[in-house]
């Protein structure tokens, strides 16, 4: 488990845009990004937005590409769009955005996922990504996998004060 150090310095909130990818949810009854959302806020952050787009590859490429240059997000959270059948089109989106791969984050969710789930994590396509000055995280779009994502890697990495490292120490860098 991660360590945090409140004798540090005080919490940074983080301004974050959720991004749902369905044929079949919006904002009132997508759960996954309602608990994106509520979580961030939980813990300080500031959505700063939330969308819901179709799957549909250009669609969601526009709305991404918009977060990623919009000054005041720093970090895009997606649910959606992430398995292997032929709708499942957000990791080719975000594709040409990308700047820098965060490999270790979808290693991490499925390592994670394996426990809860099995062998079916392998159908997992999430994917974690700089781009530009922008962390973009790519999130399956069941509850439950977003509720693994969130609790156990990106709240404690979203968290200034984790030790030993955590993403927002790294914002002014990328």
């Amino acid at each position: 488990m991660p360590k945090t150090d409140p004798s540090a310095k005080p919490f940074v909130a983080v301004p974050v845009a959720v991004l749902t990818v369905s044929d079949t949810r919006d904002v009132h009854d997508d759960t996954s990004g309602g608990y994106v959302t509520t979580v961030l806020r939980e813990a300080g952050h500031d959505v700063v937005r939330r969308d819901v787009v179709k799957d549909d590859l250009l669609s969601i490429r526009a709305l991404l590409a918009a977060h990623i240059a919009a000054p005041d997000v720093r970090v895009v959270i997606a649910t959606g769009g992430t398995g292997v059948t032929a709708r499942d089109v957000t990791p080719e989106a975000l594709e040409p955005l990308i700047t820098k791969r965060i490999e270790g984050f979808g290693e991490l969710f499925r390592t994670l996922s394996y426990a809860e789930i099995g062998a079916s994590t392998i159908q997992s396509r999430c994917v974690g990504a700089v781009c530009h000055q922008t962390l973009v995280f790519l999130l399956p779009g069941s509850t439950g996998a977003v509720r693994l994502a969130m609790d156990k890697i990106l709240l404690p990495q979203l968290d200034n004060l984790t030790r030993p490292c955590n993403f927002v120490t790294l914002f002014d860098r990328m």
